[in-house]
């Protein structure tokens, strides 16, 4: 993910839970404005949303924000809040 959508993502995440609190949710159609004026970026994030970590319409803030935030992905995220990454070193 580009660092100017990455940065997009955290900035809508934490006005939304500074205004309604921890547990509201949003979908990726919330980083963008109401017309397609850059689709490859909203592609881009669809992408992220629904095919790579295919999420449900709308998540709870914490969450993505976490998941953003940390690099981690749905399975390192509980609750809205990352958690220690379980990989193998195998």
């Amino acid at each position: 993910m580009r660092d100017s959508l990455r940065q997009k993502i955290i900035d809508t995440c934490d006005t939304k839970i500074a205004q309604k609190g921890d547990a509201v949710g949003l979908s990726f159609y919330a980083f963008f404005a109401n017309r397609n004026d850059d689709p490859d970026l909203l592609m881009e994030a669809a992408t992220w949303w629904i095919k790579t970590h295919k999420l449900d319409h709308f998540e709870k803030a914490t969450k993505i924000r976490a998941m953003v935030s940390d690099g981690g992905d749905e399975n390192s995220v509980k609750n809205g809040k990352a958690a220690p990454s379980s990989e193998s070193t195998e």
